[in-house]
């Protein structure tokens, strides 16, 4: 039986060119052997699995190569590149700082770097996880690798860059290495599927390229996983069957539900994802995931964003043409903030319950708002006559009392300072002239006339009279500017019956004459102070209690 290789080991590259998703990191790599313009010392850094390691073993490689190429490739054919291959090189020298990370192992290491290299110009330190070198180790391998010998050159690896002292990085060349995108993978998944036989559909691929989350090496070690688990012929459906992966089926069928406001099938659906065995986080975690990849399905520029298989990608395009950007822009922040408030829940499915029920009654507020309009639109019958609510002709049935409501009594505040709807008249009154008591008598019937619809505007209208100044030119005082502004908002109603009653002429001037308007003369209390001078000036007796009981009144 022959011996199985894993992927990550048998299609390790062995070029610079064949390092996926890295080719501006090997460009420069290339650009600094062709120059001869090689460091003594460099920090290769990123997320597992991009080929930090393997980029340092292939410029290892080729900085000791005898006949480079013309690309600056190594030859693999000469000595040295024979000897690497076969893992008998003493030029390269590969360290695991996780299990070397003492002082006594960097001494072992300086000692080490005394000898010159036997094939080839360079002796090459590889120092794999530096980051879990210990202080003292670092402060020993300071010296050595700020002034190596001509002959050698440091390659430092990490995940963790911020866990490395100032004084190395200072020492060194960094290259930070990307994630590899899901593209990438895929299209590097294909390829060795092929060489392996192996039929594969492209969003099981995608799957695989998701899950390892822009790592290849992991890529290829779920690849492998997969093809055990399906033979030669690698689905869709046995992929996530293998890897316990959501089927996005779950979150078409959960935003047609929401979309419909149908929160028993979107709690259904819930409950089926649960008996499944997935967490209810992850559930939450993948609906955000949906909703934002229907919101980049919305325009053509932001399209590619979209990473999900061909087959996917089609049935997301034609859910997102039935969403509508507020649906989607108010359910991921009612999602984003379900996710955010998932930890501090102490019943976490109730959370998502809520969650669910509040996405599937989006967009109803604003139906019922709309119906709720179309109800009281009526058609004007008599252009002549003010629309004033009428008393029902037979006792209505009572209501259940309702809980105090903010939100309604927004809403009736809106609906007191909205202008009453009172039909223009078709017909103007006379020009003519009129006497003060005649407007003082319309200005009256007007205020009773709406006091039913807009009591707090009737009210307003009361407190004073109105000034005739001059034949047309009628005043009335305000306290002040943002009194003004609202009464010459809500004054149209107002001016047309008086123009109907008395003259088509008449105006109406809104004076702003003070506070002392509405108080009459009488002096207004503001603070604690005033009110206890009041008080003290109006009876003398307080001040002699206070000075009896020796009080503290201030």
């Amino acid at each position: 039986m022959e011996q199985f290789v894993v992927s990550a080991i048998k299609y390790r590259p062995l070029s610079f060119a064949s390092v996926v998703g890295q080719s501006t990191i090997g460009a420069t790599l290339k650009n600094a052997i062709q120059r001869g313009h090689l460091s003594h010392a460099y920090l290769f850094c990123g997320p597992r699995g991009v080929g930090k390691t393997t980029c340092a073993r292939i410029f290892a490689k080729t900085i000791n190569c005898l006949n480079p190429g013309a690309d600056m490739e190594a030859c693999g054919e000469c000595e040295s590149c024979r000897s690497f291959s076969e893992g008998r090189s003493y030029c390269i020298h590969e360290l695991d700082a996780a299990s070397n990370n003492s002082v006594d192992d960097i001494r072992t290491l300086v000692e080490q770097v005394r000898v010159p290299p036997q094939i080839g110009k360079y002796s090459v330190y590889i120092i794999d996880e530096v980051h879990m070198l210990s202080a003292a180790a670092f402060n020993a391998f300071l010296k050595t690798l700020e002034e190596p010998p001509s002959y050698a050159i440091f390659i430092l690896a990490t995940t963790e860059k911020h866990k490395i002292i100032p004084t190395i990085l200072s020492r060194c060349q960094i290259y930070d290495f990307n994630r590899i995108t899901i593209g990438d993978i895929v299209s590097h998944l294909k390829d060795i599927a092929q060489k392996e036989g192996v039929t594969c559909e492209s969003d099981a691929l995608n799957i695989i390229a998701r899950k390892a989350d822009g790592a290849m090496r992991d890529a290829l070690s779920i690849f492998d996983r997969v093809v055990s688990f399906c033979g030669n012929n690698v689905t869709y459906s046995a992929v996530i069957e293998d890897l316990n992966v959501l089927d996005y089926e779950y979150y078409f069928r959960l935003t047609d539900a929401l979309m419909t406001h149908n929160y028993v099938e979107s709690y259904m659906i819930f409950d089926e994802v649960l008996k499944k065995g997935f967490d209810a986080q992850h559930f939450v975690s993948g609906l955000n995931s949906h909703f934002r990849d229907l919101l980049v399905c919305k325009d053509v520029r932001t399209i590619s964003l979209l990473e999900v298989g061909q087959v996917i990608a089609e049935r997301y395009k034609q859910q997102s043409a039935a969403c509508l950007v507020d649906f989607l822009y108010e359910a991921l922040n009612i999602v984003n903030k379900c996710e955010m408030e998932y930890k501090l829940s102490g019943n976490p499915r109730l959370l998502v319950e809520l969650t669910l029920l509040n996405l599937s009654y989006i967009g109803t507020e604003k139906k019922n708002e709309s119906s709720e309009q179309n109800v009281e639109a009526k058609p004007a019958t008599n252009t002549e006559q003010i629309v004033v609510q009428k008393k029902p002709e037979t006792a209505a049935i009572p209501e259940a009392p309702k809980g105090i409501s903010l939100k309604n009594m927004l809403s009736d505040v809106k609906k007191e300072n909205k202008a009453p709807e009172i039909v223009k008249t078709a017909e103007l009154a006379q020009e003519k002239s009129f006497t003060e008591d005649e407007l003082v008598a319309e200005w009256k019937n007007f205020a009773e006339q709406i006091k039913a619809q807009l009591p707090r505007l009737s009210s307003r209208l009361l407190e004073r009279s109105p000034k005739l100044v001059s034949e047309q030119l009628v005043q009335y005082p305000v306290i002040s500017e943002s009194y003004k502004e609202q009464m010459e908002k809500r004054s149209t109603d107002l001016i047309n019956h008086l123009k109907k009653t008395l003259s088509p002429s008449i105006t109406v001037e809104w004076i702003v004459q003070g506070e002392n308007v509405e108080n009459e003369g009488k002096t207004r209390l503001y603070t604690q102070q005033d009110k206890i001078n009041y008080i003290r000036s109006a009876n003398n007796v307080i001040d002699e209690i206070i000075k009896d009981l020796d009080l503290d009144y201030r």
